[in-house]
């Protein structure tokens, strides 16, 4: 994107004549105090899933445009949003997603969302309460993406929903798509986990490890999802070079050594504290 205007991307269209931003999209703006305080929110209640869109708000990445260029502007692209113009109907209409083969990726997310009773719907609720405007442009669609394979990347990579398997998940995001809003609840999350649970479960080693797959696994958001739901599990890891999470699996098995629940570390009643990533 070097040497283009804010004017010129503005006035950047798809085949549809959909623009790449909309004008009347405020700039945005880096306010990493605001991102500090909104992470703060965060460890109070996990489970406030608005203050981690409010945290990427607050950290914009300079490379997320060029990004969004580069796929939406493409015939690529431009057959992804015809054919996949917004993932939530589609991830959540299991009835559908159970007629694929046994073994499958739309099997395996079927039965995590069930047991996690979760939705793509509900994603798309929590992330509506961070207050954020929508405009009619490619930024939206690409955002929108991102923001619905996260659960299909907990089944993808084998992190759960635990405190560390989140913070995994947000490492092989950031490496997906760096953002230094994925980096600091990525590490500095994982270094709370350390403060906060005393044991010998290599945590770090845990967040890294998920950090180099990202990076090494062709990025999500500019796959075919449909195509990617039929493709047996397995057979998706190995395509997408996504190895077994083996510590994060030692971490959960060292806790339960030591008598820790994994599910459960940050039920201890400790003051919330900010640690330097």
């Amino acid at each position: 994107m070097t040497g283009t205007s804010p004017a010129a991307i503005d006035l950047e269209t798809a085949f549809d004549g959909t623009p790449l931003r909309h004008p009347t999209r405020p700039r945005s703006r880096y306010r990493p105090l605001a991102a500090v305080r909104h992470f703060r929110e965060l460890l109070k209640d996990k489970e406030n899933t608005a203050e981690v869109f409010r945290i990427y708000d607050a950290l914009p990445s300079r490379q997320f445009v060029p990004r969004v260029r580069a796929l939406t502007l493409s015939p690529h692209g431009d057959a992804l949003r015809r054919s996949e113009p917004f993932l939530p109907p589609i991830l959540d209409d299991h009835d559908a997603l159970r007629k694929t083969p046994a073994g499958s990726v739309a099997h395996a997310y079927c039965d995590f969302m069930e047991s996690e009773g979760l939705s793509a719907a509900g994603l798309v609720a929590e992330s509506e309460k961070a207050g954020r405007p929508v405009y009619d442009d490619l930024v939206q669609w690409f955002g929108f993406r991102q923001r619905d394979t996260h659960d299909l990347m907990h089944v993808l990579t084998g992190y759960g929903r635990d405190a560390l398997g989140e913070q995994c998940v947000l490492l092989f995001t950031h490496g997906q798509s760096p953002s230094q809003g994925h980096l600091l609840l990525g590490y500095a999350g994982s270094l709370h986990l350390k403060k906060l649970v005393k044991s010998r479960a290599p945590v770090m080693k845990a967040v890294r490890q998920a950090h180099r797959t990202g990076k090494a696994c062709p990025p999500l958001v500019e796959l075919s999802i449909r195509e990617l739901l039929v493709k047996n599990l397995e057979q998706a890891r190995a395509e997408l070079r996504i190895p077994e999470p083996h510590w994060y699996r030692e971490c959960h098995r060292i806790w339960r050594e030591e008598g820790i629940d994994p599910y459960d570390l940050l039920a201890q009643k400790q003051e919330p504290e900010l640690v330097s990533a």
